[in-house]
C-alpha cells in the first residue's frame, strides 16, 4: 500500500493579462467559468478565444420576425450565437433545423445550447452542408425562415491547429471540415502556377498575384513544400520586400489576408456550395417565407445580390433588399470582425 502524500500541483498561472497562447487563453476558453474575464475581453473590443460574437442579430431578427409555432433553418450554426436568439423567439413552440459541416465545433454548440434547455424536439442539428437544403426539407417541410451567416467563426480562426489564420504558426490545412478533402497545402502542391494566378484574382483580388504565384511554385519546385501557415507568410513577405517602405508592411498583411482567403475559399468550394444553396432557396421556403444571409466577400455578395435579383424578376420572390445593409458604426467598434459584413434579404412570394 501507498501511503505517501499525493503530489500537490500548483492552480496554473495566467500567464500576463493578454496571453498571446490559444492553449494559454484558458480563461477565455472556459466562459462558463469566467464570465468576468470574458466580459473584460469582450469590453475591449476583441472576441475571446475560442469564442464567436454574431453579427447583425438586431437586423437579421427584426426581418425574419420569428414568432413561436414557426419552423426555420439557421444553415450555419457556427458557435449558435443567431439559432439562440431563434430560440428565444420561437419559446419552444416550433422547430429550428441548424446545419453545419465543422465536426470539431458542431457537438460542442450543440452541447451549449441543449444545456441551456432546448431539446431536440425544438432544436434539430445535423452534420451537413447547406447546399443539401433540398435533402432537409424532406424532412422539415417548407421553411418559414433561413439564415446563412457565410463568415467563418472566430473560433475557427483563432485556433491555430485549423490553419486559418497567417498571424500564427499551425499546419496550412484551411479546410471547414478537416476530415474531409484536401488541406491548402496539398492544393498549393499539386495546382499550376497560371491556376493559381487565376485563383487569387478570383477569390481576392489580389493585386500581386504574378509575383506571389511565382514565388510559392518556385519553393515547391525546388522541393521544399509549404505546409505550414508561417511558411507562406514568410513567401509573401519576403516576395514583396520591392513595395515603399512607407507602405511595405501594410501591404503585405493585406496580401496575406487575401492569399488566406483565397486558398480557404478554393478548399471548401464556397462558391460553388453558396450557387448551389442559392439555387435550392425558393424551393425550400413556404409562400411568404424570409431569408436573410451574411456575406463577408465581394464574391459571395455578388452570388447572393443576382441569384435574389434573377428570381425576383421570375416572380418567385415578391420583395428584395434594395442595397445590403451594413453593421452599425457602434457594432463595428466592439466587434471589429463585422466591418466587412453586409446584409441581404429576401421574400418568398
Amino acid at each position: 500500500m501507498n501511503d505517501e502524500e499525493p503530489k500537490h500541483e500548483r492552480r496554473k498561472r495566467y500567464k500576463g493579462t493578454h496571453p498571446k497562447s490559444f492553449k494559454e487563453k484558458y480563461k477565455e476558453l472556459q466562459p462558463e467559468v469566467y464570465a468576468e474575464d470574458v466580459a473584460k475581453v469582450m469590453d475591449q473590443g476583441k472576441t475571446p478565444a475560442g469564442m464567436h460574437r454574431p453579427i447583425c442579430v438586431k437586423e437579421i431578427m427584426d426581418f425574419l420576425k420569428v414568432e413561436p409555432g414557426q419552423t426555420g433553418l439557421d444553415a450555419t450554426l457556427g458557435y449558435g450565437g443567431h439559432s439562440l436568439e431563434i430560440l428565444k423567439r420561437l419559446n419552444h413552440k416550433g422547430r429550428l433545423f441548424a446545419t453545419d459541416v465543422d465536426p470539431f465545433e458542431l457537438p460542442r454548440t450543440k452541447e451549449r445550447l441543449l444545456d441551456l434547455g432546448y431539446d431536440e424536439t425544438t432544436l434539430v442539428i445535423k452534420k451537413m452542408n447547406f447546399s443539401q437544403i433540398d435533402l432537409l426539407v424532406t424532412e422539415s417541410g417548407l421553411l418559414n425562415f433561413v439564415l446563412a451567416d457565410l463568415g467563418v467563426s472566430s473560433m475557427q480562426i483563432d485556433n491555430p491547429e485549423r490553419g486559418f489564420s497567417y498571424k500564427v504558426e499551425g499546419p496550412l490545412d484551411l479546410r471547414l471540415n478537416p476530415k474531409s478533402g484536401k488541406p491548402a497545402s496539398f492544393l498549393l502542391k499539386t495546382i499550376s502556377q497560371t491556376e493559381l494566378e487565376e485563383l487569387l484574382v478570383e477569390h481576392s483580388d489580389e493585386p500581386y498575384y504574378l509575383d506571389i504565384a511565382k514565388a510559392i511554385k518556385k519553393k515547391i519546385a525546388a522541393g521544399n513544400n509549404i505546409e505550414t501557415t508561417t511558411q507562406l507568410q514568410t513567401i509573401i513577405k519576403d516576395v514583396l520586400k520591392y513595395l515603399p517602405v512607407q507602405t511595405r508592411d501594410e501591404q503585405i498583411k493585406k496580401s496575406c489576408q487575401r492569399c488566406f482567403q483565397a486558398l480557404r475559399i478554393e478548399v471548401n468550394n464556397e462558391f460553388g456550395v453558396l450557387e448551389q444553396f442559392l439555387e435550392k432557396l425558393p424551393d425550400a421556403l413556404a409562400p411568404g417565407g424570409r431569408v436573410v444571409i451574411l456575406s463577408f466577400h465581394s464574391g459571395e455578395d455578388r452570388r447572393v445580390k443576382k441569384s435574389f435579383q434573377n428570381f425576383f424578376r421570375e416572380g418567385l420572390y415578391s420583395e428584395i433588399a434594395p442595397d445590403p445593409i451594413r453593421p452599425s458604426a457602434e457594432e463595428c467598434f466592439t466587434n471589429p470582425r463585422a466591418k466587412s459584413a453586409k446584409l441581404r434579404w429576401a421574400i418568398r412570394s
